[in-house]
């Protein structure tokens, strides 16, 4: 079997992800199908590049070595391939391209963009994995990331992109069925949830991690189910299971949202993008009449300050608190702790 650039890719996304399941949902294929992939890749050079271990995969020395040389040769191909269709992009219209992890303020953020920039092509690709989402930016696959990075489990940035921080830190807010013990409380305890199974999707970055340091640290070893959010909800409406949640999460008839007493769970909401990322749509919207003044500024001036930068970013602060204020429980949470979101910035 010869080698190809997506076997390398393969390969690369193992290495960051540090988990065949996890690396397989990146990638969007099935894991039975990676780990084929990967055996044939090992098998056509004569030895293991990953060994298998009970808490993930990690390369070996060979592994070591033919990564050092595989992420160059890919990173090439994902600048080919970005040049190319945005030399295709400037003849096809404006573009802009987003990336983001899940949050209710991403239909706000999209429906403000669309009135800002009219004849901007403007598209979305969600990710569970944050720094997958830096990595398209990296590479030329998307102009701009809204991700959140756990608290204690830093993202893994790529030189090079500007960042915004959103919100410093963004309590975790816990989802419980309407008739659990404590859903008529205000404020729970987490030691009020000791006996309860906690639900985390371990593909989602930092968070399996970020909730172990803080239940450890409290004391308390629950039974943990691994899965998706979507299947989490069934199974918390039914008493089967807890999770955590973002705290402008809606709740129903039969589902709870409550803060947790101190907060011991965060995480911090961040824009990223590339220098220059936004120059196509801006000019559109500009011409169109739509964009903001700004000042002569030319891509690279600051920090995500590229025409359009500071607009771009604007819509998503005020998405953002349009959810925030929406969500009965986060309202009460950031009048009692006197938040700056409570306020809209001055124009």
């Amino acid at each position: 079997m010869e080698l190809e650039v997506r076997h390398l890719r393969a390969l690369c996304a193992i290495a960051d992800a540090g988990s065949l399941h996890k690396a397989a949902r990146q990638l969007g294929m099935s894991q039975p199908s990676l780990t084929t992939q990967l055996r044939r890749i090992e098998n056509s050079l004569g030895a293991e590049l990953f060994s298998r271990e009970r808490t993930g995969c990690r390369p070996t020395l060979l592994g070591h070595s033919v990564l050092s040389r595989a992420r160059p040769l890919v990173a090439g191909m994902a600048v080919l391939v970005s040049e190319a269709r945005a030399a295709a992009d400037r003849s096809a219209g404006p573009r802009l391209r987003i990336g983001s992890t899940a949050s209710r303020a991403l239909a706000g953020w999209l429906r403000r963009l669309r009135e800002r920039l009219p004849g901007t092509d403007i598209s979305l690709q969600m990710d569970v994995s944050a720094n997958a989402l830096l990595r398209h930016v990296a590479a030329g696959g998307l102009d701009v990331a809204f991700v959140h990075e756990v608290e204690g489990c830093p993202l893994r940035v790529p030189p090079g992109l500007d960042r915004r921080v959103l919100v410093e830190r963004e309590p975790q807010f816990i989802s419980l069925a309407r008739d659990h013990p404590a859903a008529g409380r205000p404020v729970v305890e987490l030691a009020d949830l000791a006996g309860d199974r906690w639900m985390i999707d371990p593909t989602v970055d930092g968070e399996w991690d970020g909730l172990r340091r803080v239940l450890g640290a409290a004391g308390l070893n629950p039974s943990v189910l691994h899965g998706d959010y979507l299947t989490a909800a069934s199974l918390i409406a039914g008493g089967e299971a807890i999770a955590p949640c973002q705290p402008t999460s809606v709740p129903r008839e039969d589902m709870v949202v409550r803060p947790l007493r101190d907060d011991p769970l965060g995480v911090r909401l961040l824009l990223f993008s590339r220098p220059g990322a936004y120059e196509g749509a801006c000019v559109a919207g500009t011409s169109a009449g739509a964009g903001a003044d700004t000042g002569g500024e030319r891509p690279g001036d600051g920090p995500g300050d590229g025409p359009g930068g500071a607009e771009v970013y604007a819509d998503l602060e005020a998405a953002y608190r349009e959810a925030a204020l929406q969500a009965v429980v986060y309202r009460q949470w950031l009048l009692r702790n006197k938040s700056p979101l409570l306020h809209a910035p001055a124009a």
